[in-house]
């Protein structure tokens, strides 16, 4: 992670919120007409398409507050590994939980990002284990400390929130952390047979001059500077 990544992650999210908040403003001048518009139907095939909508539309001012802290800090936190891999994640989670809404609940209109925030959610939980990352973990457990409370609206039968649409982004971005998590095999593949990375630097008389062999130089800048004196005769 780099200071550029986290600039990248802080300026996304403003952007994200931003637009969310400026849409609520058009929302509410028109009498909330675009959540009728473009809000998730269920089993209404005209509607299907507003899976992708639906989570930038709130249906008050007291839902978008509610909503906003924590798409804010679990999308950055979502977001700080990669700008393209977050935006695989919010992909996924805004299929898995819409469609968990279309397919499941009852006919009522819903908007709302909350679905994305507990997609983010699983998604920071579970990365640092699929990829096997301390920082990640860490991080995972902190998200979890400050927001486990978000898990009991996931339970079924809590009344007034759309809890399916909160366990379908929750469970999408467990998936996200796995379709999306750092390929091992691919990391192997890209060293050499000698398990050295194409393109590692080569320290000339470091290998044997009768053979011509030269051997990659070591990881360790400090080993580096030690061969290097030693083939001095220092």
């Amino acid at each position: 992670m780099s200071l550029r990544q986290v600039r990248d992650a802080l300026v996304l999210m403003g952007g994200f919120l931003t637009l969310i908040w400026a849409l609520q403003v058009l929302n509410w001048a028109d009498n909330y007409r675009l959540d009728v518009g473009y809000g998730i139907l269920p089993h209404n095939a005209g509607h299907l398409a507003d899976i992708f909508t639906a989570p930038f539309l709130h249906f008050s001012w007291n839902h978008i507050e509610g909503n906003s802290a924590p798409l804010f800090v679990l999308g950055f936190l979502a977001a700080y590994r990669g700008i393209v891999k977050f935006l695989l994640v919010t992909l996924i989670v805004a299929v898995t939980s819409g469609l968990a809404v279309w397919l499941f609940q009852s006919d009522e209109l819903t908007v709302g990002a909350s679905g994305l925030i507990f997609g983010y959610f699983g998604y920071v939980l579970v990365r640092g284990l699929f990829d096997r990352n301390l920082v990640d973990i860490g991080v995972g457990l902190v998200a979890a400390v400050l927001y486990w409370y978000i898990l009991q609206v996931a339970i079924p039968g809590t009344p007034g929130v759309s809890w399916i649409g909160h366990l379908g982004g929750l469970a999408g971005g467990v998936l996200a952390g796995w379709l999306l998590r750092t390929k091992r095999s691919a990391v192997a593949a890209g060293a050499g047979g000698d398990g050295i990375a194409p393109g590692a630097p080569l320290l000339p008389g470091s290998g044997s001059r009768r053979s011509g062999a030269f051997r990659p130089a070591p990881g360790n800048p400090r080993s580096q500077l030690h061969k290097e004196l030693d083939d001095m005769g220092l």
